[in-house]
């Protein structure tokens, strides 16, 4: 591990290990901590793609701009019965619907930067540590699994209910009425 992540981990440890730290008992601490480093995950990760966005608005909205336009030239074109006209602007459309559609995935991917950064501080704490599973699972996984196991479906659990949140948080509402904007031009 890079001497600069060992760093970062020490420095954040101290914060990071109340929340494994609050009740006393070492299941619950566990599953509260890991739920509580997920939901920061989540948290930075939607404040970081948010800020992406919020800069980039210009650039997402002239695609939109560019590919409603496109459109409305090729029906218009279609109407008039122009059809190599009218499969020139579709296709230029579909390109622009596809540039902003994977600019759009992209920004979504940028959401799990921080998960790495989560499981590498939870493996200086929890590397070695197994959890037994019951009958059915140890079929599927084997006897035990370790931190990541956990970690995943607490993220997961996490993303849902942010998912939930995100329009009642002071912040967050007003990214949530970007995103519903640009999924109704999606839908256009």
């Amino acid at each position: 591990m890079p001497a600069i992540f060992t760093k970062l981990y020490y420095a954040v440890d101290g914060f990071l290990i109340f929340f494994f730290r609050i009740s006393g008992h070492a299941f619950t601490d566990y599953l509260i901590g890991t739920f509580a480093l997920a939901l920061m995950c989540v948290v930075i990760g939607e404040f970081s793609v948010s800020l992406a966005l919020k800069v980039n608005q210009r650039f997402i909205d002239q695609l939109s701009a560019e590919m409603t336009a496109k459109e409305n030239l090729s029906m218009a074109a279609h109407e008039a019965g122009d059809q190599a006209g009218y499969r020139a602007l579709n296709k230029e459309a579909t390109d622009l619907w596809g540039k902003r559609f994977f600019t759009m995935v992209a920004y979504s991917a940028g959401i799990l930067w921080p998960i790495p950064f989560a499981l590498g501080w939870m493996q200086t704490r929890f590397q070695g540590v197994d959890f037994p599973l019951a009958f059915p699972l140890s079929l599927i996984f084997g006897k035990s699994v370790g931190y990541t196991f956990t970690f995943i479906p607490i993220y997961i659990l996490c993303r849902i209910t942010f998912k939930y949140l995100r329009p009642r948080l002071p912040y967050f509402n007003r990214v949530q009425q970007r995103l519903d904007h640009c999924d109704t031009a999606d839908s256009r």
